[in-house]
Order: C-alpha cells, then sequence, then structure tokens
C-alpha cells in the first residue's frame, strides 16, 4: 500500500464541466475544509454555526464575500472518514456562471485553499484507503463511458469485482511463497513442506485465472473504446456511402470516380448500448499513384487491427468477380481472433435477384464462418440485418463478467503470467528453491501493483495525471 502522506493542503476544484450551466459544483477537502467554507456561508444574514453541522445534509444560504452577496448556493458537508476523500469535504453548488465559478475559487483560495492537482481528490481517497487503485482507476473509465456496455464494466470494476479475483490470486500466491520460503529456514534438513504434486496444480489453476483475465482485455479494450469495424472492398463498392447511412450523415466524400477516398475515416457509432468504431478505408486495387498507394496499405493495415470486417461486394459487377473480391477479403482474416461479415450492396439494382445472388455466393465460398448480408446503402435497405448481425458478432453474453479495460493492468498480468510460467519451468527442472521463491515474488509484486499495494509515487502521478481537476 502506498505510504507517503499527501500534502496535508486543504484543496479545492470546480467538479462539474467547464463553461457556463444551469448549476455548477465546487468541492472542497482537507482538515481545513468546514472552517474555511464557513466564513464564507451565511444563512438569514449571519455566518453558519458549525456547531450545528449535521453531515451528509445540504443547507440552503448564501455566499458572502467582504460583505457582498455572491450567489445563492446550496453546501452539503461531509465529516470524514466518511466522504469520498476520507477527509473533511464540502460541496458548494451555485449557479453555473463562469464569473461566480472563477470568483468562489478565488475567494476560497484568499481564505487558505489551494487548486487541486489534476486527480488529486481521487488520490486522497485511494491514500485514505476508501478504495484500491484498480478501482480509482474505475472512477475515470465511468467518467469517461460511453456506452452501456463500458457503463457495466466500469460500474463492476468499481464495485470491487477485479479487486476481489486478484486478492484470491494473491492469497494462493502467499499460501505458495510460504510454503516455498519455510523450506529455506529448514535448507539443511532437507524438509519438504510443500507438497510438489499441490503445488503444480494450484499453480496451474493460478496461471490460467490470470491468463483468463490477461486475455480477457482484448474485449475489455474493445467495450471501452470501439469495436473496432473496418469496412473495405474495392473501390466503388459503397463503403464511404455504408458508413454515411449508418451515421446517419455525409461523414464521407462519395464519389462515383474510383479511389475518391485516400485515408482512413473513423467514426464511433452507439447500437444497443454497445459503442462501435467504424473505419472507412481506401480501395483496394492495383495502382501507381503514390498517395493512393499509401491509403490502400492503410486499409491493409485497419484489418489487422479491426475485431469486425465488413467487406463490401457490388452486386453490379459479375459473379466470378465478386466471389474474386470476397476471396481476396477473406483471405486477409484472421477467424481465430475476428469476425467477417460480406455486404452484397447495391442490390436495388437487380430486381428479385438480390436472394439467388446470395445463395450463388454462399455456396461458392463455402464456409459457415462468413456472415453474408443484402443491402443497398444508398437507399438505407438492409442496414437492420447488418446492425443485427454486428449486435450477435461479439461474445458479450456475459457481461457482468470481469473484464480487463486498463493497458497498465494488461501489462502486470503479463508479467504475473511470466512469472508463474518461470515458477513452472524451475518446479520441472527441479532448480533451487531459492529461485522458485523469487519469482512467486515477482508474480504477487506485479498483481499487487494492479491494486496499488505495490505502487511508486511516479507511477500513481502517472494514473492520476491522467484525471479531471475536480476529480
Amino acid at each position: 500500500m502506498q505510504t507517503n502522506i499527501l500534502n496535508s493542503d486543504t484543496i479545492c476544484a470546480i467538479a462539474t464541466p467547464h463553461g457556463m450551466g444551469a448549476i455548477a459544483t465546487i468541492r472542497v477537502s482537507g482538515s481545513k475544509a468546514f472552517p474555511i467554507v464557513s466564513q464564507l456561508f451565511e444563512q438569514h444574514g449571519k455566518l453558519f454555526d458549525m456547531t450545528k453541522l449535521v453531515s451528509h445534509k445540504a443547507y440552503f444560504g448564501q455566499i458572502v464575500n467582504n460583505g457582498a452577496m455572491l450567489d445563492e448556493v446550496l453546501v452539503t458537508f461531509f465529516k470524514g472518514p466518511h466522504s469520498f476523500t476520507g477527509e473533511d469535504s464540502a460541496e458548494i453548488s451555485a449557479h453555473g456562471s463562469v464569473y461566480v465559478q472563477q470568483k468562489l475559487l478565488q475567494v476560497l483560495i484568499a481564505k487558505g485553499c489551494r487548486m487541486a492537482e489534476a486527480g488529486e481528490f481521487t488520490r486522497r481517497a485511494f491514500v485514505n484507503r476508501k478504495f484500491d487503485l484498480a478501482q480509482a482507476e474505475a472512477i475515470a473509465d465511468l467518467i469517461s463511458s460511453e456506452s452501456e456496455a463500458a457503463h457495466r464494466v466500469a460500474i463492476n470494476q468499481l464495485k470491487g469485482g477485479f479487486s476481489k479475483e486478484l486478492q484470491v490470486l494473491r492469497s494462493k500466491l502467499l499460501e505458495m511463497t510460504s510454503l516455498i520460503e519455510l523450506e529455506l529456514d529448514f535448507s539443511e534438513e532437507d524438509v519438504e513442506f510443500a507438497d510438489r504434486k499441490q503445488l503444480k496444480a494450484l499453480l496451474q489453476e493460478t496461471l490460467d485465472k490470470v491468463n483468463k483475465l490477461k486475455d480477457s482485455f482484448c474485449l475489455g479494450n474493445a467495450i471501452k473504446n470501439g469495436i473496432p469495424v473496418a469496412i473495405v472492398g474495392q473501390t466503388n463498392t459503397g463503403k464511404s456511402t455504408l458508413l454515411n447511412a449508418l451515421l446517419g450523415e455525409d461523414r464521407a466524400i462519395v464519389s462515383d470516380i474510383a479511389g475518391t477516398t485516400r485515408d482512413t475515416i473513423e467514426e464511433t457509432l452507439n447500437i444497443n448500448g454497445i459503442l462501435y468504431r467504424f473505419i472507412d478505408t481506401a480501395g483496394l486495387r492495383n495502382t501507381d499513384e503514390t498517395i493512393e498507394k499509401i491509403g490502400i496499405e492503410r486499409s491493409y493495415k485497419k484489418i489487422t487491427e479491426a475485431s469486425i470486417i465488413i467487406g463490401m461486394l457490388d452486386a453490379t459487377t459479375d459473379y466470378l468477380s465478386m466471389l474474386s473480391s470476397a476471396n481476396e477479403i477473406r483471405s486477409k482474416v484472421d477467424f481465430e481472433h475476428q469476425q467477417l461479415v460480406l455486404c452484397i450492396n447495391k442490390v436495388d439494382t437487380l430486381a428479385d435477384q438480390g436472394e439467388v445472388l446470395l445463395g450463388q455466393l454462399r455456396q461458392g465460398l463455402d464456409d459457415d464462418d462468413v456472415q453474408i448480408i443484402c443491402l443497398s446503402a444508398k437507399h438505407k435497405f438492409g442496414l437492420n440485418d447488418l446492425y443485427n448481425t454486428l449486435k450477435h458478432s461479439q461474445p458479450l453474453a456475459y457481461p457482468d463478467a470481469t473484464l480487463v479495460t486498463n493497458v497498465r493492468h494488461f501489462e502486470a498480468l503479463s508479467h504475473a503470467s511470466e512469472s508463474l510460467k518461470s515458477v513452472q519451468q524451475g518446479l520441472e527442472m527441479d532448480i533451487p528453491t531459492d529461485l522458485i521463491s523469487q519469482d512467486l515474488r515477482d508474480a504477487l509484486f506485479h498483481l499487487g501493483s494492479i491494486t496499488g499495494e505495490i505502487t511508486s509515487d511516479e507511477v500513481l502521478g502517472s494514473i492520476f495525471s491522467r484525471f479531471c481537476i475536480g476529480k
């Protein structure tokens, strides 16, 4: 656990979004929070009587500075340790005038507060053991969540779901380490306290759980930042038209001229509570035009980065050309980690032949891993089929499962996994017990760094610097 004591200053900051609004909230936290606010807060023409203060109760009154009323406000006092930060805190809810907000900060600073640093309220809560580091980071994820799925994952982490799993893993590792290190104390007597068969079984169980959490990062990160969906295909197949149809606006330039899209265009869209990041790419074709070639290279790169690939096919071309295009796109897909949806576009030009062409293509591809739908991006026909396909294309059937969404957590789990593998190898090779013990301690260190049980000031500073000032 972090042992350094934070600056004992009383801090203040605007906790609501910057700019003008109906209401603005200013937070104050620290040992002098109550005395400072009480010097400015009046009720019925008199300074607020602090002897009558009731924690978690809102009081109506006025903020008065040098005898002049600044604003009518609601002030809520929170007595530590029963507050967000664990310290005495107050929240002043004023009218959302930018002038009022800035003037409130000025008078608070004049009375003895200082401006909070980025994430300092949450950092104080962490230091005061209101929650661990993983839960603190979940607060930032909750604030920035843009979809129901991202919100759900952040809430689960905030409630401590991830932390509880890590506690179980660390307790098992501590049990292993204690038995191994006990043997070191009796090394001269050649005593084994840890049954090697049971130790190997426990080690494998722990490693499996660490790897499961680590592997969940792919999905967790996609939910947090938007599941990447690359729209690919040859020129003039309707990729940009589809992007515009999905977004409901003319985001990408649409033209009959081949090679109009020279670079990738990315936009996010919330579909049934899940955020998707659609990427319109340059048309795939052989070209000597330098800029277009760069765009095509980026298209291939986006295919490798996407979780879902939408392959656009032109229904106005002949069947063999369409099948060739489908096979070319399919050859770029890693079906173990990616999903392919082929869209036969411009079916509005085929009269009633769309279903016939669909059947031919399914037969020609002979691949159950490829989903095929018919649509007309121009007339927005078949978009619901695409929405439904996307909705069921990701393994989101377990929304309450613990998912890793943070790169720092992923890296720590990866290091822990490597350390546990080293322990396995050491047991198989019957290497000295002190080396096995060191690898176990390394695994404990990496898991502990996630929740903040073992974390440096430098790491904490990096984490909380990404928070907003009022949080």
